[in-house]
């Protein structure tokens, strides 16, 4: 009977873990926000998955902050990858760089930049952060962090500009030591 009974306690621990597991690879905490899975798909690009995450009760047709990670497994080279999409940020009106950062010795690239764009009318600064690093197996991941700022006058411009000055070390800080989690595959 006590062979039984635990036997019965480890096969509902190990069901519990397991969908423990399940759940928290469906959603991500960063910056004391939770993040929901909501797209997966295959890039027609870079033939990689691409995850993206979206704060709860938000999708990709209406949304303030998001997360993506995407894997490219035909490119090789995290830091030159990076420097392309640096010189592509350059090349860009409506985007503003804020920083550019590279570990040689981690093969790892972090950029900051501000992107000003509109939807439907409404006039918004994406503050981008992208963190590029090699796959485990093959290929670059990248970690993307955006968040979305709906501005109509002067004052929240410059408000905005002033919290993205007083946010960008510290949240690129989080990012580059934050682990990029698995690409989920559907």
């Amino acid at each position: 009977m006590l062979k039984l009974n635990l036997f019965i306690c480890m096969l509902t621990l190990t069901i519990f873990l397991l969908c423990e597991n399940t759940a928290y690879s469906n959603s991500l905490k960063f910056n004391n926000d939770t993040y929901s899975l909501k797209n997966v798909k295959i890039s027609d690009i870079n033939k990689g998955y691409e995850n993206e995450y979206f704060l709860n009760g938000q999708d990709e047709k209406n949304w303030t902050k998001m997360i993506g990670i995407y894997h490219y497994p035909e490119i090789s080279d995290p830091i030159k990858y990076a420097e392309l999409f640096d010189k592509e940020i350059e090349a860009q009106e409506r985007v503003v760089l804020l920083k550019f950062i590279k570990n040689k010795k981690q093969d790892k690239a972090v950029i900051s930049f501000l992107e000003n764009g509109d939807n439907n009318g409404k006039y918004y600064f994406d503050y981008n952060i992208y963190k590029y690093e090699k796959h485990p197996q093959k290929g670059v991941v990248v970690l993307k962090y955006v968040k979305r700022y709906y501005f109509d006058s002067n004052g929240q411009i410059t408000s905005i500009g002033h919290e993205v000055k007083g946010i960008n070390d510290e949240l690129l800080q989080q990012i580059i030591i934050s682990p990029i989690p698995s690409i989920i595959e559907r």
